[in-house]
């Protein structure tokens, strides 16, 4: 059996009397893509931060069968750590870039950094602050894919880029970087355009993880039923977990329930993932 990339057991964060993080658990085996998605001040960051030992915590957290918080030095060299586009120094030139990264992670190789930039309108001597948003994006990608790192950990990595370029970071990462030996961790909002790439989901809500499972489970377990008002009641009989009216017709969605029963009175599918987020996030589940 494969060991873990990340195991975390009891992880909790306080600041101050408020808890932040309740305890949470799960292991993230090599070789996968997962998605972490949640609202702002759901916890996401903190859970990031305590597995790269950047904050101190409650319970075990080991990343590589190391504790991050005590020999994050040593963890450096197998794992990586990008956030949005944002966070490129402006005042640096890319070749300035590239060397400063070049002193700062092991595994970071400039000349590849270098070589994926080859053919594009983003030179070695340009100022980052005068980029364009594409351009940005493309040096952002050639950082991400320099890095020899077994664990990846992207936070809202396409943050302020359009729709295109969004697309086209995610498409080349997954098809040009990705392989058994490397891990990929992803928070984003925009949860539909990484859907297609995920291995693995987890939502947290308020510090707790409300789901955690792999991609193909998804659709085995949550149907989504849009149904007309003569058929309402049969479907409310089912129980729903969520429920909200679109158009004239009711949209639920159901955890566990007989698919083919479902069909039975109405348009029955998998929900997307967004729609899935809506229905496990929402406070107010529309169910009466």
């Amino acid at each position: 059996m494969t060991s873990s990339i990340v195991s975390v057991r009891g992880l909790k964060k306080h600041f101050g009397r408020m808890e932040i993080l309740h305890g949470l658990d799960f292991d993230i085996p090599p070789g996968r893509i997962y998605g972490l998605i949640g609202h702002n001040g759901a916890g996401k960051t903190t859970t990031l931060n305590a597995m790269l030992g950047l904050t101190s915590y409650e319970g075990s957290v080991q990343v590589l069968g190391e504790d991050p918080y005590k020999h994050r030095a040593r963890l450096m060299k197998d794992v990586a750590f990008i956030s949005d586009v944002a966070s490129l120094p402006r005042f640096l030139k890319v070749r300035e870039l590239f060397a400063m990264l070049d002193d700062i992670h092991p595994n970071f190789s400039a000349e590849k950094a270098g070589g994926f930039l080859d053919g594009t309108d983003v030179k070695p001597g340009a100022l980052i602050a005068n980029l364009s948003k594409g351009m940005l994006a493309q040096l952002h990608l050639a950082v991400v894919m320099a890095i020899d790192a077994r664990l990846l950990v992207l936070d809202e990595p396409t943050l302020g880029l359009d729709i295109t370029y969004r697309k086209r970071f995610y498409r080349r990462l997954l098809e040009d970087y990705m392989t058994a030996d490397r891990t990929l961790l992803i928070t984003t909002h925009q949860v539909d355009e990484i859907e297609f790439m995920l291995s693995d989901i987890m939502f947290i809500r308020d510090g707790n993880l409300v789901l955690h499972m792999p991609m193909e489970e998804v659709g085995q377990r949550y149907t989504q039923l849009v149904v007309n008002a003569d058929r309402l009641e049969a479907a409310k009989a089912l129980k729903p977990i969520f429920a909200e009216t679109r158009f004239g017709q009711t949209v639920m969605v159901f955890d566990g329930a007989d698919r083919e029963a479902l069909a039975a009175i109405g348009a029955a599918a998998t929900p997307t993932l967004s729609d899935l987020f809506v229905a496990l996030m929402s406070r107010d589940s529309g169910v009466n």
